[in-house]
């Protein structure tokens, strides 16, 4: 068994697209010409969006909607940068809600919190050393 996709339930496939390409630099592998689901470019493991109409058909027994105004989801997505800070503020100026800026941990990483228009909640993190 191999791990291939994180899958975000989102309201627009479309903004999430142009989000991820303008916050952290992705571009997208593949956009269904419905506009209901796309892949960026990750390396071995795609981030994929499906608009929230899809996902409940889907999922008839439902799940909770993408709220960024609701608490932070209990899981992140994680990028990894050599300049936090700077990934920080591109996040921040692409329409990512401010959560924590760059500080360094007790172990030496530094780590700074945002969320995406759709409240996912993503990590910036320097490589662990």
């Amino acid at each position: 068994m191999k791990f291939t996709h994180t899958i975000l339930y989102v309201k627009s496939v479309e903004r999430s697209v142009r989000f991820y390409e303008a916050a952290f630099g992705l571009s997208a592998r593949f956009v269904h010409e419905s506009g209901d689901y796309a892949e960026m470019e990750t390396g071995d493991v795609s981030l994929a969006f499906v608009a929230l109409a899809l996902a409940k058909e889907n999922l008839p027994l439902g799940f909770r909607d993408p709220d960024p105004k609701d608490r932070a989801p209990a899981i992140e997505l994680t990028f990894t940068t050599d300049d936090v800070a700077a990934a920080y503020e591109k996040a921040v100026e692409a329409g990512a809600l401010r959560l924590r800026p760059a500080a360094e941990k007790a172990w030496g990483q530094t780590v700074a919190y945002v969320r995406d228009p759709d409240g996912v909640l993503i990590e910036l993190a320097s490589p662990i050393q």
